[in-house]
């Protein structure tokens, strides 16, 4: 049923001091869940003192360790025209696409929710909310399943295969559209009725699950203060403790570290140990720098403190996309800053890597049937800059630097979008009204994209004068055809005479301009088309970013969509 009735006990601080355990829940949990993940092996006692692995006991269930250093070398020559034969490097990968829910983040997330059931903070039929890019909410569906209802909230620039897998596990999604925009004639700044807005958008989607209002209503202003920060994390919080809900805090919970402690570091060093090179020699994770992305900084920290305990090594290296890239919930390096487990004393190193040659890595490993995710391309292509800038002998000696690539996840959410990209001529991207004016005779149509609201008649010609084009150039399609659009990934029949539908769709060819409130719902919608093989730029700023339209209330240009 859903929504799912109240916890007996609140959220929050009343929550604190439950101690009654749902032992069928545990049950459940244990036999369908936490016993098909890796795990310390309870049968087992720890390893024989001096064995440099801390004393962990073997680890259950392990994933794959392969060698991928005959595919990146083979890559580097092949891809980007560059012989590293000669370097003597050796990387594996870990491999988590195949494990339960398909990503690494099943890990932690298993670690937290076994934990708040063993504890008694979370029992049967209580909502799990978090904030998600998609892969930990996932593995919160497969959890679910045990009887735990789950609310993620997610942002429309997910891939489409991740959004289809969130709602292919049974999650409830929230969708927290950004660039939802003020009603037209409220008052104070542009950041502030927008964050109004979506906290307005929050409470009805809530509604619409069958959630009672009132409680959000009392923490409305906190929201809005969020929501006007961005601050998605919290707001999943907020939620959590208005009506009861457990939220796993992934971003700040020290069990996400834990997991990769305790777990993921034990397992990579007894599989490195048990590897037998030809000549006969054996090493341990201390040998190795282990190469991750960053999300939470759970893997990293994890890796770290394992390394540091077990071998007095410092060896991960992080990786980031570069700024503005949007790399499967891979954070960049300022978005990393100031969460708590982004820890960079605890690094050998950092490294910011562009995503655009780390794309045609990933195709590359794609071909070779390699089942390798976006961030473990990002990570792959960052080991191939290493070896090829900094030397091949630093770490390894005479046998050459040895990585562990941390493989978050596999190809399967990302191929249809792999697939597509390679067709396109252009990525699409954010112009300025200047650029878009001076080449506004480039653009074969001009769409404005929103859900929720149309430009008035004042509206139109104000763009219309902004570009320099008649405004007979300007298309308004019905705004629920654009949500469509956004919701699926996909173009629907009702707009490819307007936006393009592809070789294959019938509609028109050349390239548009997308116009939207604040440019972040056209960018998403260029997004889309980009997938569909449809040229498309954004204008930066939207409609109320133009000069013509500074210090007016959005109210005068600007209308709720009636469709």
């Amino acid at each position: 049923m859903w929504p799912p009735a109240p916890p007996a006990v609140s959220g929050g601080a009343a929550d604190a001091g439950r101690t009654e355990v749902d032992e069928a829940l545990l049950a459940r949990f244990r036999e369908q869940v936490y016993e098909r993940v890796p795990r310390p092996d309870e049968s087992a006692g720890p390893s024989p003192a001096g064995d440099g692995d801390g004393g962990s006991p073997p680890i259950a269930g392990a994933t794959p360790l392969v060698d991928l250093t005959d595919d990146l070398l083979e890559c580097a020559e092949k891809v980007f025209n560059s012989d590293l034969s000669d370097t003597g490097i050796t990387v594996l990968g870990k491999l988590d696409g195949g494990i339960l829910s398909g990503s690494i983040k099943v890990r932690p997330a298993v670690h937290i929710i076994h934990e708040a059931i063993r504890t008694g903070r979370l029992r049967g039929g209580q909502t799990v909310i978090e904030a998600t890019s998609g892969n930990f909410g996932i593995a919160l569906g497969r959890i679910a399943r045990v009887g735990l209802p789950v609310l993620a909230l997610v942002s429309r620039r997910l891939q489409d295969g991740v959004l289809a897998d969130l709602r292919g596990e049974g999650i409830h999604v929230m969708d927290l559209d950004m660039d939802i925009c003020p009603a037209p004639g409220m008052k104070g700044s542009r950041e502030e009725m927008a964050a109004r807005a979506s906290a307005d958008n929050v409470r009805s989607q809530l509604q619409a699950m069958g959630f009672d209002p009132g409680p959000f209503d009392s923490v409305m202003d906190e929201a809005v203060s969020l929501l006007a920060a961005q601050d998605v994390i919290n707001l999943a919080k907020l939620i959590a403790r208005a009506y009861g809900m457990f939220c796993p805090e992934q971003y700040d919970n020290e069990l996400n570290v834990e997991a990769h402690r305790t777990v993921t570091g034990p397992e990579i060093d007894g599989q490195i140990r048990a590897l037998r090179p030809a000549d006969g020699s054996s090493h341990t994770l201390g040998d190795f720098e282990i190469v991750c992305t960053f999300g939470t900084g759970g893997t990293s920290g994890g890796l770290a403190r394992y390394a540091a305990e077990a071998h007095s090594a410092r060896p991960v290296h992080v990786v980031f996309p570069r700024a503005g890239q949007d790399v499967a919930g891979i954070r960049t390096r300022a978005n990393a800053r100031g969460l708590p487990l982004y820890r960079p004393s605890e690094y050998a190193g950092e490294h910011e890597v562009d995503f655009g040659p780390a794309r045609r890595l990933l195709r590359f490993f794609a071909e070779r049937g390699r089942d390798i995710g976006e961030s473990a391309a990002l990570a792959l292509y960052a080991v191939l800059l290493m070896a090829s800038y900094e030397g091949g002998g630093a770490q390894g000696g005479s046998g050459g630097r040895r990585f562990v690539v941390i493989v978050a996840d596999g190809i399967a959410k990302y191929k249809k979008s792999i697939e597509e990209a390679a067709g396109m001529e252009r990525q699409p991207e954010q112009v300025s009204a200047a650029q878009a004016a001076q080449a506004a005779s480039s653009y074969d149509r001009i769409v404005w994209v929103h859900t929720r609201y149309a430009p008035r008649e004042e509206g139109i010609e104000m763009l219309a004068a902004s570009l320099g084009v008649d405004k007979s150039r300007i298309e308004v399609p019905a705004a629920r055809s654009v949500e469509e659009m956004l919701a699926t990934g996909s173009i629907p029949d009702s707009l490819k005479g307007v936006l393009g539908g592809g070789e294959q769709g019938g509609g028109k060819g050349g390239r548009a301009l997308l116009v939207c409130m604040a440019g972040n719902t056209s960018m998403a919608a260029a997004g889309v088309l980009a997938r569909k093989g449809v040229a498309a730029d954004s204008l930066e700023g939207g409609i109320t970013g133009l000069p013509a339209g500074m210090g007016r209330s959005p109210g005068e240009y600007v209308r709720a969509a009636s469709e």
